[in-house]
């Protein structure tokens, strides 16, 4: 079964209003089993066009693992401030797997 990833692109509005909610959002993340492995700004642009600046990405075991802890009453009780601190765009996505393999 393939990772999962909580993918945020940010435009921040308010730099400290964020910083609150990473101190809070943080613990459900661990709690999950997550794992931030990305957050800041972007080192450039190769192509296209890219909302905000700051992404984030957070792995996790499962799609699934990375949904229960999105719509968790603990990340969802903080949700809010994010949408205060920044205009955001999130996905979950599932990792890569060669074509006929397993991850087992």
């Amino acid at each position: 079964m393939p990772k999962g990833y909580a993918i945020f692109t940010e435009k921040v509005h308010d730099q400290a209003a964020l910083d609150a909610y990473s101190r809070l959002a943080l613990p459900t993340v661990s709690a999950a089993g997550g794992k931030v492995i990305v957050a800041g700004p972007p080192a450039g642009l190769i192509e296209g066009n890219w909302h905000g600046d700051r992404t984030v990405i957070i792995e996790f075991e499962s799609v699934e693992a990375a949904r229960e802890w999105y719509n968790s009453a603990q990340y969802q009780a903080v949700i809010s401030q994010r949408h205060a601190a920044a205009d955001s765009n999130a996905m979950i996505i599932g990792g890569f797997e060669l074509p006929g393999r397993s991850s087992a």
